[in-house]
C-alpha cells in the first residue's frame, strides 16, 4: 500500500473529524447513523474520495524519483499495492481474480471510530488463525464490490447489509495468489443491531479495533524483507482486547494504514516503505502483489 500525498484528493480543509470544526449537518443526515453527527460528516467526507487514477509506466525517472521522496509505501507480505507491483501489461499473462474486503466503520462508546475485524478460523487451508477483514472472492451475481464485501461480511459474521452505508472505496491491492483486492469503506449505522454471528467454517472469533491505531507508532513493529532484490518493511500491530491477544499485520494492515490515513486525512507517524526502496521495471504503477 502506499500514500502519495500530493496525490490525495483534495477534501475540504476541515477536517470533519474533529468536533470543534464539524460542518452543520441536518437532523435527518445524522439520523440515518444512529444519531450520530460524526459518522453523519465521515459518510460525506469519504463520499468524497476517489482512488488516486492509474497511470502507466512510462513516467520519466524524474517524476518516478520524486513519488519515491514524497510517499509512504506499505508492501506486504501477503500483498501489495497494485500500483507498486511488477504487474505485466500483457493482459494474456495476467488475469486476476476479483475480491472485496469490507473496512466497515463504527462510533465507540467512547466516541473513538473503530473497525470491524475477524480472527479467520485455524482449521482453514490458507492464512489460518490470522486477522483479516471480512470479504472474499467476487460472484458473478455480485453488481459491485460493495456487494461482494458486505455478502460475504453476512457469510462470515452475520452482518446485515442493510445496516451498512457504503461511501468510498480505497485503490486495488494485489495478493500473492494473484488475487485483485478492493478494499470497500462502509459504515455501520447502528452498533447496537449488529449480533456477531461468525460462521464457524470460517471465522473463529469477530472483534473491534480503533482505527487510528494504524496511524500510531505504538504497539508497532516492522521487519525489513526482501522482494526482487528490493528491500521492503513489512507491519505488525499488536492488539489485546479483553483476555485475547491478536497481531494485525501483513496485506490487512497494509490496508488498513491506508484507510486510516483516508479517514484521518494524515500521514502514519512511522515510515511505511524503505526509503530507498525502487519500484521494479516493468511494473504498472497502479497494481499490487509479493
Amino acid at each position: 500500500m502506499f500514500l502519495l500525498h500530493r496525490r490525495l484528493p483534495l477534501l475540504a480543509r476541515t477536517t470533519f473529524l474533529c468536533n470543534s470544526m464539524e460542518p452543520a449537518l441536518t437532523t435527518t443526515a445524522a439520523s440515518s447513523f444512529g444519531g450520530s453527527p460524526r459518522l453523519a460528516a465521515l459518510a460525506q467526507q469519504l463520499r468524497m474520495y476517489k482512488p488516486p487514477p492509474s497511470s502507466s509506466f512510462d513516467d520519466d525517472a524524474e517524476e518516478m524519483q520524486a513519488d519515491q521522496e514524497s510517499a509512504g509505501k506499505v508492501v506486504s507480505q501477503v500483498g501489495f499495492q497494485e500500483s507498486m507491483t511488477p504487474v505485466p501489461k500483457d493482459p494474456e499473462r495476467f488475469r486476476p481474480k476479483r475480491a472485496a474486503v469490507l473496512i466497515c466503520i463504527f462510533e465507540g462508546e467512547e466516541g473513538d471510530l473503530r473497525v470491524i475485524l475477524t480472527k479467520r478460523s485455524s482449521r482453514l487451508s490458507t492464512h489460518s488463525g490470522e486477522v483479516s477483514l471480512p470479504g472474499g472472492k467476487a460472484e458473478e451475481d455480485d453488481k459491485d464490490d460493495g456487494m461482494t464485501a458486505t455478502r460475504e461480511a453476512e457469510e462470515e459474521i452475520g452482518l446485515d447489509p442493510s445496516l451498512v452505508d457504503i461511501v468510498t472505496s480505497l485503490e486495488p491491492f494485489l495478493s500473492k495468489h494473484l488475487l485483485r483486492v478492493i478494499p470497500v469503506i462502509g459504515i455501520l449505522k447502528d452498533k447496537k443491531s449488529f449480533n456477531p454471528k461468525p460462521n464457524p467454517a470460517e471465522v473463529e472469533a469477530v472483534f473491534d479495533a480503533p482505527l487510528e491505531m494504524f496511524l500510531k507508532d505504538e504497539n508497532r513493529r516492522s521487519e525489513e524483507r526482501e522482494w526482487m532484490g528490493e528491500k521492503y518493511l513489512i507491519h505488525y500491530f499488536d492488539y489485546r482486547t479483553g483476555d485475547k491477544d491478536y497481531t494485525i499485520w501483513g496485506l490487512t494492515a497494509g490496508i488498513l494504514i491506508r484507510a486510516a490515513s483516508v479517514t484521518y486525512q494524515r500521514p502514519p507517524a512511522f515510515i511505511e516503505q524503505c526509503p530507498k526502496f525502487k519500484y521494479p521495471k516493468m511494473v504498472e504503477k497502479n497494481t499490487c502483489m509479493p
